[in-house]
């Protein structure tokens, strides 16, 4: 990662021409101010004139998102509390309207006149350039010595020059708020456009009882078709670890005996994968097809749980960072070996996120004497996010699950 100076001006995508979204992360500190310092995180597309092209190209805490999202703003810091960048602006180069030649990227203090405050009051105030697809830190620009005794400050630019995009570190206080740089960029609003909603009250959380065990870090999707999100940031998806886990229950004694309860059950975990580019097939361990969690599907299974016994269960893995490569991924569970009587198993399928809680799956709803079961499908929403959808619906084998959900693959006997 580079350490940038002040005026200082660096290639983008010449030198990276993948490059395709940018993170600008804004953070400060408050410092030992006695009163909260409410600073925001502010970006003006402009066209070729200098000029705002219209309201909805001002992306702040009342509009966080320009037309066709191609920049975007994360939720309103109102204290500068917590670690790492305080407010995020993602940059789609890709989605750019044509017209806009440049993103002016700054921060402003909310309210400093009638609070008396400015940029002395807070520290280590900085921008950071990061490669949204991989996370990987491309510049920083440090701003807290330039920014002593102004409201607000132009922490730096992304502009289009001969066809390919930089950035520049600005480093140039401006004094009035948020409405004074934009009319500096010749864009006027009612100043009912700047006013920021108040903060939602505090209120005290109703005491659970002594006995309560609710699990805040977790959601179930109890029925099928219910379906949620994963939690969308400004930061890539990192990596979506899909847990089975599962506890054969056999019956024992004389019951055990008529029934050859005893013999083992082999539950696998595996998944059915389309990419954009129309690359289609299943990571799963039948045929050892393992996958790749670095190249081509970018998933991968960890491992084979012939037995239950394993503490972890069985794991796929899917590379988050590579969103925009991803459409669909049906994930199933099949009896590879063993009695086709799901009730036996216990499985439970558990989806894990690095911004959010766990995702619960439940084998339920049990169709005896069928030996595949469509647990879940995520699906790609806008190269954001993926939506995780209960399906858990059984199936004689692949083929039969492969025509429910319209795959159209061929499939042939294996072995593992």
């Amino acid at each position: 990662m580079a350490v940038l100076v002040k005026g200082q001006k660096v290639d983008l995508t010449k030198a990276n021409p993948a490059l395709a979204k940018i993170s600008a992360g804004l953070g400060w500190d408050t410092g030992s101010s006695a009163q909260t310092m409410d600073l925001d995180a502010v970006a003006l597309l402009v066209d070729a004139a200098g000029q705002v092209a219209g309201k909805e190209y001002v992306v702040f805490y009342n509009n966080l998102a320009s037309p066709d999202a191609a920049v975007q703003l994360s939720t309103d810091n109102r204290t500068g509390e917590g670690a790492g960048d305080n407010e995020q602006i993602l940059i789609d180069l890709k989605k750019m309207p044509p017209d806009i030649k440049k993103v002016v990227l700054a921060i402003h203090i909310h309210d400093s006149d009638a609070k008396k405050q400015n940029f002395s009051q807070a520290v280590n105030a900085c921008i950071q350039i990061d490669d949204a697809a991989t996370g990987q830190q491309l510049h920083r620009f440090e701003l807290g010595k330039d920014a002593l005794g102004g409201t607000g400050i132009i922490a730096g630019e992304v502009y289009l020059h001969n066809g390919e995009w930089k950035f520049s570190a600005v480093g140039q206080i401006f004094e009035g708020g948020l409405r004074e740089l934009c009319a500096a960029h010749n864009f006027q609003a009612d100043p009912s456009f700047f006013i920021k909603a108040p903060a939602p009250a505090k209120t005290e959380a109703p005491k659970q009882a002594a006995t309560s065990s609710i699990n805040l870090a977790k959601v179930e999707l109890k029925k099928t078709g219910d379906k949620i999100n994963l939690n969308k940031t400004n930061s890539p998806l990192g990596e979506i670890l899909v847990n089975l886990n599962w506890n054969q229950k056999t019956a024992k004694g004389f019951l055990a005996s008529v029934l050859n309860a005893s013999s083992s059950v082999d539950l696998d975990l595996g998944c059915l994968f389309e990419l954009k580019d129309g690359h289609k097939g299943a990571v799963q361990a039948l045929g050892n097809a393992f996958g790749d969690l670095t190249y081509e599907p970018y998933i991968a299974l960890d491992h084979d749980d012939r037995t239950g016994a394993v503490k972890g269960g069985e794991n796929l893995r899917i590379n988050g960072n590579k969103i925009t490569k991803f459409k669909r991924i049906l994930v199933y569970a099949f009896i590879y070996e063993g009695a086709a009587n799901w009730a036996e198993v216990d499985g439970i399928v558990t989806l894990k996120q690095q911004s959010g809680p766990d995702i619960e799956v439940r084998l339920d709803e049990h169709r005896k004497g069928k030996r595949m079961c469509a647990i879940a499908l995520l699906e790609n929403v806008n190269d954001e996010t993926m939506s995780v959808k209960k399906v858990v619906e059984y199936f004689n084998g692949h083929k039969e699950m492969d025509r429910a959900f319209k795959w159209g693959m061929r499939w042939s006997a294996g072995s593992k």
